[in-house]
């Protein structure tokens, strides 16, 4: 990884802030957030560290340094960039343009060890990076509910993704030791005690990479919103999938397109697998939340339909080995990472038993990444 408080140095001749976010795991509860639900992320070892500094002038330089590219950046004039990556930092410009008179011009480098198009959010790491960082420099004093609002618009409106808050809001307040369930609806939240000393989290690598901008995530959030309407006409005090429940849905599934029932189907019974599995948590009992997992993978996997044959493959690799205690897929889907519990004395022969198998069943290779968690957005000394 790449010192970038190095590289702003040789780069800019000056001392830069600096700031490290975090990527972040979810242990269940996917595909929930948009839809004011519950989510459990937790903030992981794996970040974006990026180095900012005010120039003096009305324009500056944003560089990629894990890509060798840089961008333009003139706070006045935001125009969205075709190359992508720039928009992630650009939106976060144009919504502090939004919330203050003038945002001089900055210079900034960014990397990290986060990899792209895994589901661990590295957008919502640069997002937040940045927009803490800018925070800092410009004395503006913002809360962290405020900047992972931010940082979540810069991304609806500049990226083109309408993700739900839970990514950005994982990275700001991460805690080490602990997952986040997450209420997306009121943004209120609990540190839910991960405190398994011999468990490990281990992500695998499907070697897949999704594109959410412009795919089927759109498609999922327009279907979910289809059926609060449909189900409205039942029962007008609905206001998203949130206030469904299972009773509800069967009770009406012929007013839905069956399409969209299958959809609504799997994000109620996921906020119900969550809020079960923090109970379970809560009183140590991961074989049982391990179980949560595999559910929720299957739904994914069928009624939501954003896994892959990649995916499947590794939670059904995973699923026999010894020390497993719970695997599926993690993120947006379409490709990623899936995210396993592994006892620690277990993890090489995971790794090994997972790397030769997936390789025997796609003839593609699979990364595995053993992650801890660890605390949120904060300035590197």
């Amino acid at each position: 990884m790449h010192d970038v408080r190095e590289l702003f140095r040789a780069r800019f001749g000056r001392e830069p802030l600096v700031v490290r976010s975090p990527g972040r795991v979810n242990l269940i509860g996917e595909h929930t957030d948009y839809n004011e639900g519950f989510v459990l992320p937790a903030a992981v070892d794996r970040a974006i560290t990026l180095a900012a500094a005010l120039n003096g002038r009305r324009t500056g330089l944003l560089v990629a340094a894990d890509l060798d590219e840089q961008a333009e950046c003139d706070p006045d004039r935001i125009v969205r960039s075709d190359r992508g990556w720039p928009n992630y930092l650009l939106g976060v410009v144009e919504q502090l343009r939004k919330r203050v008179v003038e945002v001089p011009g900055f210079d900034c480098v960014f990397g990290g060890d986060i990899p792209a198009g895994a589901g661990m959010s590295s957008s919502a790491a640069i997002e937040t990076a940045l927009a803490f960082a800018l925070d800092e420099l410009l004395a503006l004093g913002l809360d962290r509910v405020t900047l992972a609002r931010m940082a979540q618009s810069a991304e609806h409106e500049l990226v083109g993704v309408r993700c739900g808050i839970m990514d950005q809001f994982a990275c700001l307040f991460g805690s080490a030791g602990h997952a986040l369930k997450l209420d997306c609806r009121t943004l209120a939240f609990e540190l839910v005690p991960f405190a398994f000393p011999d468990v490990r989290i281990v992500l695998c690598d499907s070697g897949v990479k999704h594109a959410l901008a412009g795919s089927e995530y759109n498609l999922r959030r327009a279907q979910c919103e289809a059926g609060v309407a449909a189900l409205q006409r039942f029962r007008p005090g609905i206001r998203s999938l949130r206030d469904v429940d299972c009773a509800l849905l069967a009770a009406h599934r012929d007013a839905l397109d069956p399409v969209v029932a299958r959809r609504c189907r799997f994000v109620v019974e996921e906020n119900e697998r969550l809020l079960t599995g923090c109970q379970e948590l809560a009183r140590g009992d991961l074989a049982a939340f391990g179980e949560r997992m595999y559910g929720s993978h299957a739904g994914l996997r069928d009624d939501y339909e954003v896994s892959c044959p990649e995916l499947d493959a590794l939670v059904e690799i995973a699923r026999p080995l010894p020390g497993v205690i719970g695997a599926r897929m993690m993120g947006g889907g379409f490709g990623g990472c899936t995210i396993n519990l592994v006892r620690g004395d277990a993890v090489e022969r995971f790794a090994r038993g997972v790397e030769h198998e997936y390789g025997q069943r796609t003839g593609r290779d699979t990364r595995v990444f053993v992650t801890s968690i660890t605390g949120g957005t904060a300035i590197e000394a």
